[in-house]
């Protein structure tokens, strides 16, 4: 068992799919705090700092599993989190018929361990319909996603090429993880 540190739904459906026993519940952190603009630094900024609150406010009972995932423009600028739908629209407009990088970052510890990893996947769109992109405005299914992005649903019929895992798109690189698991 193990204690994920994120509401994210993804992070949870995976490790469900992966048969990883866990329960759920963030700690307080504040990512609006972190300055950089570089997408590897500030995921592993981002998820170090959940992990430090995890482990003030959870310790370490159960092994804590933190991470942080955006997504890098072709240009290099990262696409947080959509504000609003016309902040979705402008982000998913930039990643149509481009080439986008979703970067993610994990900390996993236990009383022992400390794992960090931070990996990415690199997805090609092909344009997107804007029949299509106005559908999944109106669903709200790009709330709480990185760059409004999911490659498992929406954005899966658009890709044209991908490098690297989708689990990694997802937010938490599980083939990363699971090797240290079976340590346990």
């Amino acid at each position: 068992m193990i204690h994920l540190c994120s509401n994210s739904q993804s992070r949870a459906l995976l490790l469900k799919q992966f048969g990883i026993d866990f329960i759920q519940k963030a700690p307080e952190y504040d990512e609006e705090q972190i300055t950089t603009t570089i997408a590897k630094d500030f995921v592993y900024t981002a998820s170090k700092g959940k992990m430090e609150a995890a482990v003030k406010e959870f310790g370490l009972e159960l092994p804590l599993l933190c991470a942080d995932s955006v997504i890098m423009a072709a240009d290099g600028t990262i696409l947080r989190k959509a504000k609003d739908m016309e902040d979705a629209r402008r982000i998913l407009g930039i990643q149509s018929g481009s080439t986008i990088s979703i970067v993610s970052s994990l900390h996993y510890r236990t009383k022992e361990l400390l794992l960090v990893d931070t990996s990415a996947t690199h997805y090609r769109f092909a344009p997107f319909e804007a029949d299509d992109l106005e559908a999944y405005l109106q669903s709200g299914l790009w709330k709480g996603k990185a760059g409004g992005c999911m490659v498992e649903g929406f954005c899966k019929k658009y890709i044209r090429s991908v490098d690297g895992y989708e689990s990694t798109a997802m937010g938490l690189q599980v083939e990363v993880l699971l090797p240290w698991l079976s340590t346990m």
